[in-house]
């Protein structure tokens, strides 16, 4: 089947679509139409769709986690390339952060 290479700023995915699925852009919008429509096909239909919208956002977006430490005496605290957390256990939990997560 036809292959979808999406390309932005944080890299390049690639996906190979099945033959049952269509593609067409409009407007600057990706369209995936479904050829025949039966239970497995659909199904392929929102995966695929679903798919091509997560390389999207994927390579033109950094990925983000925002964490709530909810709780009496929670803290987190950041010492160079560690974060310190206090989590309720009779000591502090350490973990080092990785060189390419930005904190």
């Amino acid at each position: 089947g036809p292959i979808v290479i999406v390309k932005g700023q944080f890299g390049t995915l690639e996906n190979k679509i099945p033959e049952v699925l269509e593609l067409h852009k409009e407007n600057d919008v990706l369209i995936v139409n479904l050829n025949n429509t039966t239970r497995t096909n659909r199904a392929l239909h929102g995966l695929h769709r679903t798919l091509i919208n997560n390389m999207i956002i994927g390579v033109s977006e950094q990925f983000k986690l925002t964490l709530k430490l909810q709780g009496v005496g929670y803290r987190a605290n950041i010492q160079a390339n560690e974060i310190i957390l206090s989590l309720g256990f009779s000591h502090p939990v350490i973990m080092t952060i990785p060189e390419q997560i930005e904190v």
